[in-house]
């Protein structure tokens, strides 16, 4: 295998193998990427047994073949290669050798055979339909900050991907909750999104999503079936398992009576949140709000450390109410918001909180009050 490439085409493909790769591997095999040149390009494939990701990218094969060498080291030689270099690869299978030229620069890597490397075994998709880039972005950056940590909750380690129905028509939702807060996210149905079936997206294959969703003008072909989740641009197809695992019925906790209706500056909130909970102690990091008319209080009392205080003029015509808040949450809320005005929906200071952006329905968080 002989080929030519750009150092910023290949940095681009070798970039997203790399961060799928575990960097604490048992098997020697799962640290690698797998190369394989022919006709007009080349593929770089990297696993971790449950997501997979193929990059390819155009080169000039001068012979085809395979092989399979560290990702994390190759990855790291050419980000430092200079800019706008041409990086020639030519594997010596007798000598179990890569070697890397470009300019004065060369590097010998060992590669290990590309027969033992895993490649993920193809799934039936029962449901195929495409969506905007944008579309796909939203739905998973809006939720993702809701995923939970929590060891024995496997099942809440991801984004519940499914159709629903929302205000009156078929939707394309995204769910995450950790118990303390919920995060619920619509977007129109695509064409032939209809009948697919729910999947719990996991939190690493999230992350690995984001890299293929920068280009607003991508659409981005989507296909599910009970086990899988696939995930493909022109040039980057990303596979991974799915969480197996019900995820809990959401719209239990999705309070509906909630009348008390706050209305607030979202950036300002947010900056207001920040300021006071400085002092707070960080095991609770509370934070209290306290409502009056058009008015808003938000203090923060830790006896250890100090207390602050903060006012905001807001739009609030109910009687009085305190409520206590996780600081983190409130920030992470917060800073959901894309429009100007945030609307929080209270019922009394035990119960779930509602929050959603101005009168937009399609994003809608839910977050757990704290005694303070």
């Amino acid at each position: 295998m002989k080929f030519s490439i750009e150092r910023a085409t290949l940095l681009k493909a070798v970039a997203q193998a790399q961060s799928v790769v575990e960097r604490r591997n048992t098997i020697p095999i799962l640290a690698n990427v797998l190369i394989e040149a022919e006709g007009s390009g080349v593929s770089f494939r990297a696993t971790d047994l449950d997501i997979e990701v193929v990059d390819k990218a155009l080169a000039h094969v001068d012979r085809a073949g395979a092989t399979t060498v560290s990702a994390v080291m190759l990855h790291e030689i050419v980000r430092k290669l200079p800019d706008g270099a041409l990086v020639t690869l030519t594997d010596e299978s007798a000598q179990g050798r890569l070697l890397i030229n470009a300019g004065r620069s060369s590097f010998n890597l060992a590669t290990l055979p590309r027969e033992d490397f895993p490649v993920m075994a193809n799934s039936e998709y029962t449901s195929n339909f495409s969506a905007p880039a944008p579309v796909l972005r939203r739905l998973f950056d809006k939720a993702k900050f809701a995923i939970s940590t929590e060891e024995t909750r496997y099942y809440l380690h991801g984004v519940y991907l499914h159709t629903a129905t929302g205000e009156g028509a078929p939707v394309l939702r995204c769910v995450a909750t950790d118990g303390h807060r919920l995060a619920r996210i619509d977007a129109p149905l695509p064409e032939g999104a209809a009948g697919m079936p729910g999947v719990i997206v996991p939190r690493k294959t999230v992350g690995e999503l984001r890299k293929l969703l920068d280009d607003d003008e991508a659409q981005i072909a989507v296909s599910v079936s009970e086990t899988k989740v696939r995930f493909a641009t022109p040039g980057v197809t990303l596979t991974s398992k799915v969480i197996d695992g019900t995820f809990p019925d959401y719209t239990r906790v999705i309070p509906t009576g909630n009348t008390r209706r706050l209305e607030v500056d979202a950036g300002e909130f947010a900056k207001a949140v920040d300021r006071v909970a400085t002092v707070s102690s960080e095991r609770s990091r509370a934070v209290k709000m306290s409502l009056d008319e058009d008015r808003l209080v938000l203090s923060v009392n830790a006896p250890d450390s100090g207390a602050a205080e903060e006012e905001l003029v807001v739009a609030y015509g109910d009687e009085r109410l305190e409520i206590g808040f996780n600081a983190k949450y409130l920030l992470e809320i917060a800073s959901q918001v894309d429009r100007e005005n945030a609307v929080f929906l209270f019922n009394s200071s035990g119960d779930p909180t509602l929050m959603r952006e101005g009168n937009d329905m399609s994003a809608v968080y839910v977050v757990m009050p704290m005694r303070v």
